[in-house]
């Protein structure tokens, strides 16, 4: 059984940068493509980024294109999230999912965390 735990949350200025991990116990996150999920207050969940089962590739949201990067260290069994140039809009829980499918998927997932808090204000 999949667990994931998301971690690196917190508050940060508009401009700043975080990173977020999502460490992975009892399989290789490797055999999963992986998905980050943020939902605001008020607003539905919506998919920020994905890597796909092995491989590596990757997709983003068009707000946060070119400000995130989704990445994978196999060794530690965790995929990150990294933010630059982050906005008041960006202001959400994160939360990273998994699903066993190879290609990236926006849908229901098997496996979610339990959810990061990113709050971007001055």
């Amino acid at each position: 059984q999949l667990q994931l735990v998301e971690s690196g949350g917190g508050l940060v200025q508009p401009g700043g940068s975080l990173r977020l991990s999502c460490a992975a116990s009892g399989d290789t996150l490797e055999n999963y493509a992986i998905v980050w999920f943020r939902q605001a207050p008020g607003k539905e969940r919506e998919g920020v980024s994905c890597i796909r089962k092995s491989g590596g590739s990757t997709n983003y949201k068009d707000s946060v294109k070119g400000r995130f990067t989704i990445s994978r260290d196999s060794a530690k069994n965790t995929v990150y999230l990294q933010m630059n140039s982050l906005k008041p809009e960006d202001t959400a829980v994160y939360y990273c999912a998994a699903s066993s499918r190879t290609l990236c998927y926006y849908g229901s997932q098997e496996y979610w965390g339990q959810g990061t808090q990113v709050t971007v204000s001055s």
